[in-house]
């Protein structure tokens, strides 16, 4: 949401049109799906999707809406890493040492998620198969829940979006074990990327060449069938790009 209203901002100066956030959460991002898809295909609504809104298309068997048929894209956003954060209670401060802690206690170490399809669900399974390993997934409705039971140890281990886990991490109370994807510098104005360890270790190589692309996207969308010289309007907006480096505003947090 903080990554939309920094856009809108930011989309609002340069075509001196006014950008309204609105939050639709639920469902797996599936009620703010719907209420693009049901909105006049004019260009004036547009959908911040998520990796999860692709995951949805396999997870849910009825929809009412196809996303592939009824959202047109417009522009990539942003992509992030994900952060494997656990409990300072668990006895790893490294990934194969969290992968041997793992083995020695099968079945016995919670892992959250912000909602079963996400992709910190997915990330999570991924790293499971990957590692050989028996978890027990905790899914809650949403990355604040899920970081409330990690700080109180109900759970022990999270694949965490950055922006809600950096204070955290900096102040001790959760240990940050790796981060996910192709480069430790997907957030290059996020210290917390900087000097923690690809997930993708030399420890385990099969996990480094699927986890490379465990990665969460963000991206602009709108309803199928919007005027085309609405939605390049948008596209040179956004594409006037380096569109953070080219205004007084900061970069956008990962989060």
């Amino acid at each position: 949401m903080c990554c939309a209203r920094l856009i809108g901002q930011w989309l609002s100066g340069r075509l001196d049109q006014p950008f309204v956030i609105e939050n639709r959460p639920g469902a797996g991002t599936n009620i703010g799906t719907e209420a693009v898809v049901r909105a006049t295909p004019d260009g004036y609504t547009l959908l911040l999707v998520a990796s999860v809104n692709a995951i949805n298309a396999t997870l849910y068997d009825k929809l009412s809406f196809n996303f592939i048929r009824d959202i047109a894209p417009v522009a990539s956003i942003i992509r992030q890493p994900l952060i494997m954060l656990v409990n300072p209670s668990v006895p790893a401060k490294t990934v194969p040492e969290f992968i041997t802690y793992a083995k020695a206690n099968p079945g016995k170490i919670n892992m959250a998620s912000a909602g079963n399809g996400t992709s910190q669900h997915v990330a999570g399974e991924l790293f499971k198969i990957m590692a050989g390993i028996d978890m027990v997934h905790v899914p809650y409705r949403g990355t604040a829940p899920a970081l409330t039971d990690l700080l109180g140890g109900q759970v022990q281990v999270y694949f965490a979006t950055q922006g809600p886990s950096i204070e955290y991490v900096r102040a001790g109370k959760l240990r940050a074990l790796a981060v996910t994807g192709s480069s430790q510098g997907a957030c290059r104005n996020n210290p917390i990327s900087r000097p923690i360890p690809k997930a993708t270790l030399r420890a385990i190589t099969t996990l480094s060449r699927t986890q490379r692309r465990r990665e969460r996207c963000l991206s602009t969308l709108g309803r199928a069938k919007t005027p085309r010289r609405l939605s390049h309007s948008l596209i040179a907006a956004r594409s006037t790009a380096e569109m953070w480096t080219n205004t007084s505003l900061p970069p956008p947090p990962c989060g």
